[in-house]
This record gives structure tokens, sequence and C-alpha cells, in this order.
């Protein structure tokens, strides 16, 4: 194979990008961001291995538009958008139909569009940079690789919802996300642990998006997010699992509209509804208000809570990895996460888990817990190769 695969992962406020060389064994050639678009852009550029490459960051926010022509620009003047063939995207929502890679042509993005209102914070934001990028690259083929397909062959029971069997026909099941981070999971453990790939394992994708996933060997069993990626545990600003007699209630007895009640279950609840302060866990654990431990105190019980009910689906536990943003990074969220699960016989080591460390369960431990970095944009990468672009 010759040519390169360009990699584009837009989220709300975010532009992530990677370049890949299919000639020589899909070697990474540059990576980089443009985060907090919408408040206080921030681009990032490394090329190869070197250190990063200093950027012109925008005076003030943008929007997507802008920051596609910002990341296509700079690649352009550094000579990295020759011999493009392919543009990788992160589609989060594929629904029912799109279960593999597929190219995305106009017939094909009518149907992704339909599934804008089951994720409403991220298929706009996925499906805009695939015109952003065609019309940019008319020559290379555009891929999208959906988060959901990574669930999409677990099994029935995990997907049903006790609803009426016309609505689960017609596709009001619970799907998953999170997929393309679980797959780059899925393929570690592999690497780390053969194809055991960490045997009964919990993925613990812990950001300002939050779920778990089992795993068996590798592939899913179960997982907290569903039908839309407000389900599950708590997250920056989305309420995760709620009693739908809310929702019924803020219609009836309080009069909210739809949109309102959208804007409040997915950008003003989670960490920052109950701290009433910050989303962002960092901001959280050096505050000293009240408010703001409850917060963590709930995504630590809640996130405890549904690690015991995997651990059901799997019928035990052998490995527990945590990963993304809080994930990586947060290690007293994963001391006191880990000492929830110590009923399954999680224990860690505190030294190695404020190094950071690959392994940060003792000796002692019954389950090895891994911290694994996440790596959507290679996963899309690996998904591109399957279809032969």
């Amino acid at each position: 194979m010759t040519g390169r695969l360009l990699v584009l992962n837009a989220g709300s406020s975010s532009l992530k990008f990677a370049l890949y060389d299919k000639s020589v064994g899909m070697q990474r050639v540059a990576s980089g961001s443009l985060s907090q678009i919408g408040s206080a852009p921030s681009f990032r550029l490394q090329i190869g291995n070197d250190a990063a490459a200093p950027c012109p960051s925008p005076d003030g926010p943008i929007d997507l538009r802008a920051a596609s022509t910002l990341v296509f620009d700079e690649l352009k003047a550094r000579g990295l958008l020759q011999a493009i063939t392919a543009v990788g995207h992160r589609i989060v929502h594929g629904g029912a139909e799109f279960v593999a890679p597929a190219r995305l042509d106009a017939a094909t993005l009518t149907r992704l569009r339909a599934l804008v209102p089951l994720a409403p914070l991220h298929q706009p934001h996925n499906l805009d940079i695939v015109d952003l990028a065609a019309a940019r690259l008319p020559n290379a083929a555009q891929v999208g690789c959906f988060d959901t397909a990574f669930h999409a062959a677990r099994p029935r029971l995990d997907m049903l919802y006790a609803l009426p069997r016309e609505l689960t026909d017609d596709g009001l099941i619970a799907y998953g996300f999170h997929g393309l981070s679980y797959a780059h999971i899925a393929s570690r453990l592999r690497e780390l642990d053969g194809e055991r790939a960490g045997g009964r394992s919990i993925v613990a994708h812990l950001g300002s998006g939050a779920s778990l996933c089992a795993m068996e060997r590798g592939r899913s069993v179960a997982t907290t997010m569903g039908f839309s990626a407000l389900e599950g545990l708590v997250m920056a600003t989305r309420c995760g699992a709620i009693d739908p007699g809310i929702v019924l209630h803020l219609l009836e007895a309080r009069g909210m509209d739809v949109a309102v009640i959208s804007d409040l279950l997915y950008n003003r609840s989670g960490l920052l509804g109950i701290s009433g302060l910050s989303g962002d866990m960092q901001v959280l654990l050096e505050s000293d208000a009240p408010a703001a431990t409850e917060a963590i105190d709930l995504f630590v019980y809640r996130t405890g809570r549904a690690i015991g009910s995997l651990v059901s689906a799997l019928g035990g536990l052998d490995t527990l990895v945590f990963t993304a943003g809080i994930g990586e990074n947060a290690p007293a969220i994963r001391q006191r996460i880990g000492g929830v699960a110590s009923w399954l016989g999680v224990d860690i080591d505190a030294a190695a888990n404020r190094r950071g460390e690959g392994v940060i369960s003792s000796p002692a431990s019954a389950v090895t817990v891994r911290v694994i970095s996440t790596d959507e944009q290679q996963a899309i990468a690996e998904g591109m190769i399957s279809i032969r672009i």
C-alpha cells in the first residue's frame, strides 16, 4: 500500500488529527489537536517523534470551519497534505446499520444525519468535518468509523429495553458508545496479554464523557451507555442514568419544553450540575467546596456500583483498565474507585498509582489493574485499512 491516511476526530470543542504513512507500516507522520475552539483555542502539532512544533493559535473563539481551515493550512504549509488517499472520521453514532467502517458518500451521510437527535453533542460536528475535508481534499476517499460498532455484536439482552417490541424493532435499543476507544484498549490488551486479552475485563473510559465496558477476551459483553450518550455514569455535564419519571415530571409539572430539558440533561447536569462549580474533575479535586466533594463522591459511587453490575455480566473480574482524561490523569480517582472495588480483590499500589505506571495493582491484588492511554485516531486508521482504501 502507498499513500497517506489523514484521521480527523471532530468534537464539540476540539479537532484532533493524525497522519499515517501506509507505505511504511502505518507509521504516524504527524498528530495534534486544536482544543477549546469555542473559548480559548490552543493548537498543538507534533511531527514524527520530534517535540511539539510551534503553531499559531487564534486569539479568540472560532467555529469548526475556521478550526479545520487552520489545521489544513498548517499541514499544507509543512508539506503534509501530499499523497493523502483517504480521510478517516470518528462518527459517534452508526445506529443499527453501520457496524463496520464505511465509505461516506452522499446517501450514507443522509442516513447518518438522521441519527443526529441520538447524539446531538457529537454527530453534527462529526458529519460537518466530513464535508469540510471533502472540499479540501476532493480526490481522497472519506471513511467513517463508528463508536457504536464495537458493541454491535454483544449479547442481545444487553441491548434490549423493556419497551413494546415494535419500538425495539424500530431501533430503540442500547447501542453503547466510546467504541473506538474500547477497540484500541482491546488491541493493547492483546499485545500485553496475548489472545487472553485481559480475560474478563472492565475498561473504565473516564473523561468528560464517561462509560464502562465489560469485555471477554477483548470483545464487548456489556456497557453502561445505551440508546444515547446520556445513560450510565455521571459525566462532566451529562446526567448519566436517571429515572425517566424525572423527564415526565419536568415536562408535565414544571412545564419545561423538550429543548430546555435536552440542554439541562446534556449541558447543565453531571459534575457541573452537582458541584455548581465545574465539570472539570481536576478543578473539583482542587476545590474545598462541599458541593465539589459531593460531586466527586457521587462520580466514584456510581462508577463503583456500575462495576459491580458489569462483574455480574462477566461472572467475575480478571482485569480493570483506566483510560481517557480522568482515567489516565487522576490518580486520586483511580485510588478511590479501586477502594470501592476492593470487595472484588482489587488492591491498588498507591506509589505505582501516583507515578501513573502501566500496572498499578499490588502483588496481592486478585485483579490486574492497568492504566492504558487511549488512541481513537489509531483505531480509526486501523479501521480504514480493513476496508482496503
